[in-house]
């Protein structure tokens, strides 16, 4: 239903034309302005801070760059390939204070340099969405991705909300959607681990297997298998519970760590030790981040 709806509103406003929607340049985005309630709640949903680094993924007028410039005091730049917008764009930058905080590109936004960014923004259509993503899936572990009205397919947001825009008269009028990512560290695949039990040695084994920032898996303690549930990655951060086998009842195991490229570094709590004990867990065999959704029910791809 969600699918059907999101398409539905893809062929309305691709139905726009384009002196209706504002576009003077070229390119194949539509510009439709972001309402500025709809910016600001964007902005918020990401915890701008001064340290950001912003890039908005069709900039139009500039006006969410600008807004994090002038209200968070973050850096950044916008791409487009409207002529006529960037030029506003950067009038806007000076006219607010903030053009050595900004920039203002005329670009390809598939060909567009990523890499520096710690914020992400976009008003894209779905097919464009889905075209981006692999490259926002390869951005360094918690890059933060924001979208307006479409969101990225499969990869499900980590947040999500309505708001209620009477100006709004595109996609779905008097409404907009923002849909929150945090890009996920890759952890797909065999990991091992030694940890000091009782004054004794125990392997303890994880075969991840990851659909974009959910994973799911099996487990070993000892060589003898442990039920792993369904856990998120959040950036480079991970934690999960695992129920493991010790006489005649279970002792649960509390893990949670960073993610380092071939290491994960943390802590792990036994049972009901307050004190938790260093956890330090290496990739064996590297797997394939799954690009499709991971179903809570039973963890299998669908």
């Amino acid at each position: 239903m969600k699918l059907v709806k999101r398409w539905c509103l893809a062929l309305l406003l691709s139905a726009i034309p384009l002196s209706a929607a504002g576009q003077d340049g070229k390119g194949d985005v539509i510009y439709v302005p972001t309402p500025q309630v709809v910016v600001d709640e964007m902005l918020k949903m990401v915890k701008m801070q001064a340290g950001d680094f912003v890039i908005d993924l069709g900039s139009g007028d500039g006006r969410i760059i600008i807004t994090a410039a002038k209200k968070y005091g973050a850096r950044g730049f916008g791409v487009d390939l409207d002529t006529v917008l960037l030029k506003r764009a950067r009038e806007g930058a000076q006219k607010e204070g903030v053009a050595d905080r900004v920039q203002f590109i005329e670009q390809n936004l598939f060909e567009t340099d990523l890499s520096k960014a710690s914020v992400i923004t976009s008003y894209l259509l779905p097919e464009m969405n889905e075209k981006l993503r692999p490259k926002l899936l390869a951005l360094k572990p918690g890059t933060r991705v924001v979208a307006h009205d479409y969101d990225m397919g499969e990869w499900y947001p980590d947040e999500q909300k309505t708001l209620l825009v009477p100006e709004k008269t595109v996609g779905d009028p008097g409404k907009s959607y923002i849909f929150f990512y945090i890009v996920p560290a890759k952890i797909a695949g065999q990991w091992e681990s030694l940890i000091n039990v009782g004054g004794r040695g125990v392997i303890y084994e994880f075969d991840f297997d990851q659909s974009f920032q959910k994973v799911s898996g099996e487990a070993k303690v000892d060589g003898k298998p442990v039920r792993l549930p369904i856990f998120k990655v959040q950036g480079d951060q991970l934690a999960f519970e695992v129920d493991v086998p010790q006489g005649a009842g279970m002792t649960k195991h509390r893990f949670q760590g960073r993610v380092t490229q071939d290491i994960i570094e943390g802590t792990v709590i036994i049972g009901g030790g307050q004190k938790p004990l260093r956890w330090s867990a290496r990739l064996k065999v590297r797997g394939e981040m799954r690009i499709s959704a991971l179903d809570p029910a039973n963890g299998a791809t669908r």
